[in-house]
């Protein structure tokens, strides 16, 4: 049968065995007026007034979003909450783009992501974790760290938060606290929150809030400086709006958390020989580093010394900023590289996606489908392929005729799990 992955902006028709199990979150259709639906949700919110109430026409408001690597509509989403503060004058208002530790947005992908109109008319900035000088420090977390965000926005009179909610395989959701840490917090504080003891704990994974120290080091950060009101939503695979929720921080997101846990987790009876999986296509499979999630969904059902299949554009490449690569080159294989990264000495930003690719390595052998050289992907200690179907038939000579396979067209979109 034909199943067309997420892959870049246009996809990627492969055809796999007939009994191949293909899981896909529960399809939800778009909401038909996500206007209105974000209005609605701004003005009858989740634990605080309607935002309008709450915002005087003097206040400087920041507006944090997530940076160009995720999917939140901000080009609407954005629009409509300034909608919202008529009587707040464009000048008060601050845009600031959560890299954590990405690169800088151009005014180009700003257009992409927020529409030329707003980037003509509101001031937008990028936060950049590294710059002492434009964070402020806010105390001592209970982690072990300074904790330093952003100074404008902790300097503003009024503080909003924006974001998507899906599965995340460190924190257990994306969205909420997430938007301000790690997305405005400074490299000190991000390189906490990363460490290897925290990436490697068992509760640090798809779905999973309670008792994850991630999730609790991302609420205690956000209680030093809290936003004032949070606008999350829900996606379906198109990325079009399926939910809103609004609100006080914490309540708003434990509502959106539990609705995409009951659509997005799929419980499965077993494991797989083989797991095809993707990065959700654009934008979220620009490069190999992004690509570390889809793989980390599949190693959720494949067995030990199974086979990961991960097709991911990579059109940024792996990227060539940052650490990432860096961190692969250190070491000659997966275990050696954990070994590396786990000593308490070592301590790198990005170490975080190098340890939680060595992790999947170490259990299943992972082929990369991109537009990367073959060279790149080696760099990883990844199988390049450039035909998935003729991969499947190489792969009946290790697992047998029987060899058994699920796919996931949509990789973290969908969450799969087997109860063990």
């Amino acid at each position: 049968m034909k199943v067309t992955l997420a892959y870049g902006k246009n996809g990627l028709n492969v055809n796999v065995p007939d009994y191949s199990t293909v899981i896909e979150p529960t399809h939800l259709e778009c909401i038909e007026d996500d206007h209105q639906a974000v209005t609605r949700a701004l003005r009858n919110p989740s634990g605080t007034e309607p935002l309008k109430e709450m915002v005087k026409s003097s206040d400087r408001v920041v507006i944090v979003i997530s940076d160009i690597t995720r999917p939140t509509p901000n080009q609407k989403l954005i629009p409509w909450i300034i909608e919202e503060l008529p009587h707040v004058p464009l000048g008060n208002i601050t845009i600031i783009n959560g890299l954590g530790t990405h690169r800088d947005q151009t005014r180009e992908e700003f257009i992409e992501m927020l529409g030329e109109t707003i980037v003509d008319t509101v001031r937008i900035i990028n936060h950049h974790c590294h710059e002492k000088s434009e964070l402020a420090h806010l105390g001592t977390s209970s982690f072990g760290c300074e904790v330093y965000l952003n100074k404008e926005y902790v300097e503003a009179d009024f503080r909003i938060v924006t974001g998507f909610i899906e599965p995340h395989f460190f924190a257990g959701f994306s969205g909420g606290p997430k938007g301000i840490m790690p997305g405005i917090a400074g490299i000190e504080t991000i390189l906490t929150f990363h460490n290897a003891k925290m990436i490697g704990h068992p509760l640090a994974t798809w779905g999973i809030l309670d008792d994850n120290p991630l999730q609790a080091m991302t609420r205690e950060v956000n209680t030093f400086c809290k936003p004032d009101f949070l606008l999350n939503v829900a996606l379906n695979g198109e990325k079009n709006i399926t939910n809103v929720f609004a609100g006080e921080l914490v309540e708003a997101h434990a509502i959106g958390c539990a609705y995409v846990k009951e659509h997005a987790m799929v419980k499965c009876d077993a494991r797989y020989d083989v797991v095809i999986t993707t990065n959700a296509g654009y934008p979220l499979d620009q490069n190999l580093y992004q690509a570390v999630k889809g793989m980390d969904a599949a190693r959720m059902i494949v067995k030990q010394g199974g086979t990961i299949i991960c097709a991911a554009e990579c059109s940024e490449g792996m990227p060539e900023h940052g650490n990432f690569v860096k961190i692969l080159q250190m070491r000659k294989s997966p275990k050696e590289l954990l070994e590396m990264i786990n000593d308490p000495s070592f301590q790198m930003f990005d170490q975080w996606e190098a340890q939680r690719l060595a992790m999947i390595q170490e259990w299943a052998d992972v082929h990369v489908y991109s537009i990367l050289s073959d060279e790149s992907v080696k760099i990883a200690m990844l199988t390049p392929t450039k035909d998935i179907e003729q991969t499947l038939n190489e792969l009946v000579g290790k697992y047998g005729p029987e060899m058994s396979i699920a796919v996931l067209p949509l990789g973290p979109l969908t969450i799969p799990y087997v109860e063990e």
